[in-house]
């Protein structure tokens, strides 16, 4: 097994930033109608940066593991640093081979996100 294949899964597993944040700016839920996955983020955002971010997915493996490691990627981000990622940067993040059906999954996170701060 590679090093990405176990990060995929110790994210999986232990999904880092899951739960809920005591006190939030920004929020957002997506649900993927194929197949069924949610997601709910909610992000402390202040002077234009990301200063916590809290997730909580249900859903596939893909889905988990992307909205754990967006959420550790994007704290301490500006607003325009994460309106600038796109799907290429997810999938590198997740460091596997995705099926077209399965980078809705991995893109669900970062739609949440997103949406959450206004900038889709």
């Amino acid at each position: 097994m590679d090093l990405y294949s176990e990060l995929f899964l110790e994210h999986v597993k232990h999904p880092h930033n899951y739960g809920s944040l005591e006190n939030f700016t920004n929020h957002d839920s997506q649900v993927n109608t194929f197949c069924g996955d949610g997601i709910t983020v909610q992000l402390l955002v202040a002077k234009n940066k990301v200063l916590k971010i809290a997730h909580k997915t249900e859903g596939c493996a893909v889905s988990i593991a992307s909205a754990s490691i967006l959420s550790d990627q994007l704290v301490g981000k500006t607003v325009a640093q994460v309106k600038s990622l796109n799907e290429k940067d997810v999938i590198k993040l997740l460091g596997i081979s995705l099926t077209i059906t399965r980078v809705k999954c991995a893109m669900m996170p970062l739609v949440a996100i997103k949406n959450a701060l206004c900038i889709v």
